[in-house]
């Protein structure tokens, strides 16, 4: 056992040693089961053992995408659906919030360019677009009533996928570069537009290892300049708390899987649930980069939990078993 100042972690070599601990686990996805292409080495195979030996099975994510799309996803990344009881997104809650609170409102739509899957259009079916009295996407600035962080990869205005106006953000995905989105937030800001974000990442990172910065920089930077966001999503406690219902377990017999100790950790430690790191994810470079599979040092771990004020209960290289 290893410990920071304020809290100790086991370090573990893969998730067999904690199997016996718990019955259920709430799997991030990116960066613990699959990296948006295929299933990570071992995971696929870990959730199908466990799952025979009755464990129990439901995923939480920071994702724009629904529930069922979700699930639907599961087996061309090499899991089997049946495995999991469902799926907990901060899509699905987003845009449930969205139709009740915004009913004929207009939105400003951070999103993602035509020709992403899902359609952007799914989502704003989910907060109400179409209905009689649902939200209408605004063509500008002075037009909309609240902002949508969906993606960030246009400013899309209304209309049927292909029609719909858009207007690039630039190069924000790839680089975190700010110079177009900054003038259209502070804007927003003087109108004092609430902003909803349906995907509170900070970073993901791509199939080829490359990283992509997210919506929730983009609440963040609006939050900086006075504006308004609400999150949905990790590390919001109703999040987890939804979870533990789906899965009919005792919080203490249920851990956390995730790779963000700004995300996952820090929800699972407000939640009181148990977390497990996985070290291969999105902090590999601040641990050193170490070899995928390999477990960082001791050193290395405590030098990062104590910058981040986040601690886990324990700490994996991969979801995978011995």
């Amino acid at each position: 056992m290893s410990e920071t100042k304020d809290k100790p972690f086991t370090i573990h070599s893969s998730l067999s040693d904690l199997v016996s601990q718990y019955d259920g686990f709430i799997l991030d996805q990116f960066g613990v089961m699959h990296n948006g292409s295929c299933g990570l080495p071992g995971a696929p195979e870990c959730v199908e053992k466990l799952a025979a030996q009755n464990k129990k099975f439901i995923i939480l994510s920071n994702t724009s995408s629904s529930s069922k799309a979700t699930i639907a996803k599961l087996p061309k990344l090499g899991f089997d659906p049946i495995n999991f009881e469902g799926a907990v997104t901060s899509g699905e809650e987003a845009g449930l919030h969205v139709s009740k609170a915004y009913q004929s409102k207009k939105v400003l739509w951070f999103t993602w360019a035509n020709g992403a899957t899902p359609s952007p259009l799914d989502f704003l079916a989910r907060c109400g677009s179409g209905d009689s009295r649902g939200i209408e996407v605004a063509d500008s600035i002075e037009d909309a009533d609240f902002i949508i962080a969906h993606g960030c990869g246009v400013i899309r205005g209304s209309g049927k996928d292909g029609e719909a106006k858009e207007t690039s953000l630039g190069s924000f995905h790839e680089n975190g570069d700010f110079s177009i989105l900054d003038p259209v937030l502070e804007q927003c800001a003087k109108r004092n537009l609430p902003m909803v974000c349906a995907n509170p990442d900070f970073i993901m990172v791509k199939p080829d290892g490359s990283k992509g910065h997210m919506p929730g920089k983009i609440g963040q930077r609006y939050e900086s300049m006075g504006g308004k966001c609400e999150y949905f999503g990790k590390p919001h406690v109703p999040h987890f708390e939804a979870c533990l219902r789906d899965l009919g377990l005792d919080r203490n017999r249920v851990a956390h899987v995730g790779d963000s100790l700004h995300h996952d950790v820090a929800g699972a430690n407000n939640s009181g649930i148990a977390s497990i790191f996985v070290t291969g994810g999105i902090h590999s470079e601040d641990l050193g980069s170490p070899e995928l599979g390999a477990l960082p040092t001791n050193e290395a771990l405590q030098k990062l939990f104590k910058k981040e004020g986040q601690t886990p209960t324990h700490v994996i290289p991969l979801l995978r078993l011995d």
